[in-house]
């Protein structure tokens, strides 16, 4: 073997040297080095009183709600509102056939005429015979016939009388009046139809009324317990019964704009669902609630003292817990469960787990994780925002 065969590894080392000293340069050249802490804000946890709610399911309805019947038997002629429309208090809504009920009120006027004669004659047999009576010019019994005729005379006229008013009654009855204002449903029997004063062929239609309307809801007896005894204990403060008010969200999740009163907390509990029945009323002047709609119930029960409020992006789901990312020594990330409360104007309401004075982290938290160090600043600053 010649001497430039026996010198190829001395070369191969050399340019391994080589290769290792300019990926040192390199690397000194690049400066590779540790990622900065991650930017995020935070705040500073403070109590302060909250305002109290409590938001259920509920249900619209009528203020009044009334099945329009018959009161007398006959044959229903015409009907003279429109299905669905708003009636006024008295609108004649139905006419029943009047005839029958026009010639009994001619029988009971000619009735009342001849008793009314009868009447008059006794009148002035009683009047003839009392002073005869009283000078001895005739016999008592004479006296006592011409009393009761009088007497017998009177009844009969006041018993035509009423008669009379019984059939004036039934005639005004063959027109089927609204009770008072609202929407009108569905004609529940047609026109030519034999209706009875009794039985479902008296009922016609049903009248509604939408303003104000009611919404009725119920809560649980645990919430009443829970409320009553954080109460007694000073935690909450609450606003006079008289006067708890109540905002409904509609199924679009829009917030109907009238403010609502609770006039109605059953004083038992329903045995079937362990809840108490309640009721709020609403103004409802342009008719934008319907009987039947389902919808949100809010209602302001009064003040909860010394709670802690966060941003609801300030949670982080962890399976079936809340956790809150936390600022601890030397900005390190320290993850703490809370158990939350009802939410409010997008904050929620920390029942356990933090306390005043804790640092929370609420933008950010995509970048942290537990135990990394962060670069904080206050969340109402500019770099934070």
């Amino acid at each position: 073997m010649n001497q430039g065969t026996r010198s190829l590894p001395n070369i191969f080392r050399l340019s391994a040297l080589t290769t290792l000293v300019l990926l040192s340069a390199c690397g000194k050249e690049t400066g590779l080095t540790a990622p900065s802490p991650a930017p995020v804000s935070f705040i500073e946890i403070k109590a302060s009183d909250v305002a109290l709610t409590k938001e259920m399911v509920g249900e619209t309805a009528g203020y009044r709600d009334v099945e329009v019947r018959s009161r007398v038997n006959g044959i229903l002629l015409k009907r003279t509102y429109v299905e669905g429309a708003q009636v006024a208090a008295g609108q004649v809504l139905f006419e029943i056939d009047p005839e029958p009920y026009k010639a009994t009120l001619d029988q009971a006027k000619g009735q009342l005429l001849q008793e009314a004669s009868k009447l008059e004659k006794a009148r002035a047999d009683r009047d003839r015979i009392t002073p005869l009576f009283k000078e001895n010019a005739v016999s008592r019994k004479d006296y006592d016939d011409a009393m009761s005729a009088y007497t017998s005379a009177l009844a009969s006229n006041q018993t035509a009388q009423a008669s009379v008013k019984q059939a004036e009654l039934n005639l005004g009855y063959t027109k089927v009046t609204a009770p008072f204002s609202g929407t009108t449903s569905k004609l529940v029997q047609s026109e030519g139809s034999l209706i009875s004063a009794t039985g479902d062929s008296g009922r016609l239609t049903t009248i509604s009324q939408l303003d104000p309307l009611y919404v009725n809801f119920s809560y649980s007896e645990q919430d009443k317990q829970a409320l009553e005894t954080a109460t007694r204990s000073g935690q909450v403060t609450l606003n006079d019964s008289k006067h708890f008010t109540a905002q409904i969200k509609l199924a679009d999740g829009s917030i109907y704009p009238q403010t609502g009163l609770i006039n109605f907390s059953d004083n038992r509990v329903d045995p079937k669902t362990g809840t108490i029945r309640a009721r709020a009323i609403f103004k409802n002047p342009k008719g934008d609630l319907l009987p039947g709609q389902f919808v949100r119930v809010t209602v302001a029960l009064g003040k909860r003292k010394n709670t802690i409020l966060i941003p609801e992006r300030a949670v982080v789901q962890s399976q079936a817990d809340h956790i809150v990312m936390t600022l601890g020594a030397d900005n390190k990330v320290v993850p703490v469960p809370v158990k939350l409360g009802s939410v409010t104007d997008g904050k929620v309401i920390v029942e356990s787990g933090l306390k005043v004075g804790q640092k929370v982290i609420v933008d950010g938290l995509m970048k942290v994780r537990p135990g990394a160090v962060v670069n904080p600043s206050p969340a109402s600053s500019p770099a934070a925002q």
